[in-house]
C-alpha cells in the first residue's frame, strides 16, 4: 500500500513531534517509511497558527470520492484509536497518511492493498481541534 502525496503539506509542531515518536518506535515498517516521508515534506507552523481549512490530527472531515461521488464523514486519529467501520481513519493508513496535512479542496491520493488508485477530495472540515482552541489534543 502506498501513499501518493501532493507537493504541499502544512503540519502543527505537535502534531510533527508525536509522529516522528511513532516513526521512531517502528523504523522497519513500510508504513513508518511513508510517515516519515511526509513528516519530511512538510511545512511546520504553531499549532495556533494552523489555518482551520488544514487537515490535523483528530480534525473530523467530509471526503468524496472522487470515482463515485459518495461522500463519508470521518476522523484521521492516532493508531490506537482507529476503527474504521466507525469512520476514525489511522494515520498509519493509506488514506489517512494521504489526507494529513491537506486543505479544505485538496484531493487525497492513496494505493490500496490491491494495488488500485484512490482517491478523495477534502470536501469540508467539520472539527479541526486547533480551530477550537485545542493544542494539545
Amino acid at each position: 500500500m502506498a501513499t501518493v502525496f501532493a507537493p504541499e503539506r502544512t503540519l502543527t509542531q505537535m502534531d510533527h513531534v508525536r509522529l516522528t515518536r511513532i516513526v521512531a518506535a517502528h523504523p522497519q515498517g513500510r508504513k513508518s517509511a511513508v510517515l516519515r516521508e511526509l513528516l519530511a515534506a512538510s511545512d511546520l507552523v504553531a499549532p495556533q497558527s494552523v489555518p482551520g481549512d488544514v487537515v490535523t490530527m483528530y480534525s473530523q472531515l467530509i471526503v468524496v470520492d472522487e470515482a463515485t461521488g459518495a461522500s463519508t464523514k470521518l476522523a484521521l486519529c492516532y493508531p490506537a484509536d482507529a476503527d474504521p467501520a466507525a469512520g476514525f481513519i489511522s494515520v498509519l493508513a493509506p488514506m489517512g497518511a494521504a489526507l494529513l496535512g491537506l486543505r479544505v479542496g485538496d484531493v487525497a491520493q492513496w494505493i490500496v492493498a490491491d494495488g488500485e488508485p484512490q482517491a478523495a477530495r477534502i470536501a469540508e472540515i467539520l472539527f479541526q481541534p486547533e480551530a477550537s482552541g485545542d493544542y494539545t489534543t
